[in-house]
């Protein structure tokens, strides 16, 4: 499938400062609560995230991310995930997160 330049713009791809984080031992799978400050536009949005491989919740906290910020809202367990946090696989398919070289202002858009 070919995707149009539109379709990248409908996708809102921002960068937030993690501010919480906790284990969620009740998903299917392992993953961390997390709890991400998109600033004054968005605010803060919780994701639910794969990353016990890479990551502790502790050394999340003041981490910048990158996540899908205009996805409807899902279900995971009890906890409603408001955005996509993205990454991608290393060598064994375990998710590294993405995110920007330097500090930027939390909600800048990626283009």
């Amino acid at each position: 499938m070919v995707a149009s330049f539109e379709d990248f713009e409908r996708v809102d791809i921002r960068v937030g400062t993690v501010v919480d984080a906790q284990h969620y031992p009740e998903a299917k799978k392992p993953a961390i609560k997390l709890w991400i400050d998109f600033g004054g536009e968005i605010g803060v949005k919780r994701s639910s995230a794969q990353i016990t491989v890479h990551y502790a919740p502790e050394t999340l906290i003041g981490r910048q991310v990158i996540a899908v910020v205009n996805f409807v809202p899902r279900q995971i367990g009890k906890f409603i995930s408001d955005v996509l946090t993205l990454g991608v696989p290393d060598d064994d398919g375990a998710v590294v997160l993405l995110n920007p070289d330097l500090k930027v202002a939390n909600g800048g858009r990626m283009f």
